[in-house]
């Protein structure tokens, strides 16, 4: 009988879920890392919620080890990587707390436009200021989501129930999708500009991280409202506490921060501020809701080997994995360059798979190339959850298979219909390695590197001296330099690896160079 430890608190139910399934369920709670160390090495699996930490040692002691279920959705507390080399899965539950999460966005949202909190204080020490307490009413006005997810679409439900006119910014939010939850869809400028009150629901990502910045959140309505319950980093809170002062903002609520526990916040003592520590799952169904999951799914996988929510593994079996596991990596990294590469809204999606590629089991790999084409906005999605998340946002997901390829043993094509076009990316699997072998219908042969240059430029004469100069010139070492073009004084492209980061100022110079098109930073 596999055995699992259960080191945070789940409810009774959970614990029975693990016994009716045939799963010996160990409840201690409290340990600490000393005493865990000790004991971990007898377990097929744990159960966490976020205080328990599954570190690189944790992880090492538990030799018999095969699958960590945390109980919600963040996973900082789990080293994944260290987990997937030690053939691990690690599984979440990312959707059992999201109406909770939402229901508390629009508590801060009433909270907000009718000062509950200062009225509440005022009115217990004894002042009656009955006007100095002027409220808004939420009926009318406008809200803007930025994140239109799941819990997003949550909060446009019940935004929607309030009579109020909801404008959403979300890349991966399909126009069929947006009339579905009743939103309109909208760039991030005219959300700024138009929404009396903003939300936000997305994780924190390179691409969202400070997506509220000094300079968008001069781009809002005097007088808005902003909430944030999804991370912390989101809003530039220096350059949100100085528009609190100044007036410009109108108020803001807080459930997550920047640097947690919060003890101390650039936005703490503003008269028009609110906070609350992190309590957007705190509810006693979300915390039921999540700790019956992580049990089913834990459950699953020891008796079963069925895997659901995984963070780190798709389903694949035992006989498919070591001839799927090079094609699998390729198709992560072409949906992660398609994902960096795309900045407008997402229709469709189609992946083409030609030659021996073609007479495998395309599903995981499919899987994993959502994956990788939503991570960029999407922090949390997983090989699992991609194709489910692809659905609920309305991007429609094609596969195509033929079984001769003219140039290449196995090619894998990814093609990303958006609002202002289509764009395609090629991959191959050399000696093992995947690599790009075509972007934008020109032909290289790139291998993936952890950071990569990408330039789009008219093919002139001096510039890849230019561009080399410029890399020196910021301390830049080149790892690889590879071209494609149409022909000379058309369209060509460089993917340059790299081994440090190239700066904003460094792209910009690169920007600046005659004759080119787009600069950008790619990361895998």
């Amino acid at each position: 009988m596999p055995r699992v430890l259960i080191a945070d608190k789940l409810s009774p139910a959970a614990v029975n879920i693990f016994k009716e399934r045939g799963v010996d369920a160990d409840v201690k709670t409290g340990l600490s890392k000393d005493e865990l160390l000790k004991i971990i090495g007898d377990y097929d699996g744990l159960a966490v919620r976020s205080a328990t930490k599954a570190d690189k040692d944790v992880i090492a002691a538990a030799k018999k080890l095969k699958v960590i279920g945390r109980a919600g959705i963040g996973v900082d507390n789990v080293d994944i990587p260290a987990a997937t080399a030690a053939g691990v899965v690690v599984m979440n539950t990312p959707f059992g707390n999201s109406i909770t999460t939402a229901e508390h966005a629009i508590a801060m949202m009433f909270a907000l436009a009718r000062q509950l909190p200062a009225a509440d204080a005022s009115t217990q020490a004894g002042k009656w200021e009955k006007n100095r307490f002027m409220g808004v009413e939420l009926y009318g006005k406008t809200l803007g989501l930025i994140g239109a997810g799941n819990i997003g679409g949550i909060v446009a439900d019940r935004a929607n129930g309030l009579k109020m006119h909801v404008v959403a910014y979300d890349p991966f939010l399909s126009p069929e999708r947006a009339v579905e939850i009743g939103v309109e869809k909208v760039e991030l400028d005219a959300l700024l500009k138009r929404a009396d009150i903003i939300t936000l629901h997305t994780p924190l990502t390179d691409k969202t991280k400070n997506i509220l910045s000094a300079k968008n959140l001069a781009k809002t309505k005097k007088g808005v409202l902003i909430v944030n319950c999804a991370r912390g980093g989101l809003v530039d809170e220096v350059a949100l506490r100085k528009l609190l002062d100044e007036g410009h903002v109108g108020g803001a609520a807080f459930d997550v921060f920047v640097e947690e526990p919060a003890k101390e916040n650039p936005l703490f003592g503003a008269e028009n501020f609110i906070a609350t520590p992190h309590l957007g799952a705190s509810t006693n169904e979300a915390q039921e809701k999540v700790a019956l999951q992580v049990a089913e799914q834990m459950s699953d996988y020891l008796i079963t080997g069925a895997v659901t929510n995984a963070l780190n593994s798709p389903s694949v079996t035992a006989e498919e994995a070591p001839r799927l596991k090079p094609f699998i990596a390729l198709a992560e990294k072409l949906g992660a360059l398609a994902g960096q590469m795309v900045d407008y809204g997402i229709k469709g999606i189609d992946i083409a798979y030609e030659g021996e590629v073609a007479k495998l089991n395309t599903k995981p790999m499919t899987a994993a190339a959502l994956a990788g084409i939503m991570r960029p906005m999407l922090a949390e999605v997983n090989m699992v959850s991609a194709p489910a998340i692809a659905k609920d946002r309305g991007i429609s997901v094609s596969e195509s298979k033929q079984e001769d390829s003219p140039i290449y043993e196995s090619l894998m094509r990814i093609v990303i219909e958006t609002e202002k076009g289509r764009r395609g990316f090629a991959g191959s699997v050399l000696a093992g390695a995947p690599r790009i072998v075509e972007v934008k219908g020109m032909d290289l042969d790139a291998p993936f590197s952890p950071r990569m240059l990408y330039v789009n430029n008219l093919d002139k004469p001096g510039f890849i001296g230019a561009l080399g100069g410029l890399l020196a010139e910021h301390e830049i070492n080149i790892a690889t330099f590879n071209l494609g073009r149409v022909t000379m004084g058309q369209d060509a492209i460089a993917m340059v690896g790299v081994d440090q980061d190239p700066s904003d100022k460094l792209l910009g110079a690169i920007q600046a160079l005659p004759h080119v098109k787009e600069a950008r930073v790619l990361r895998f």
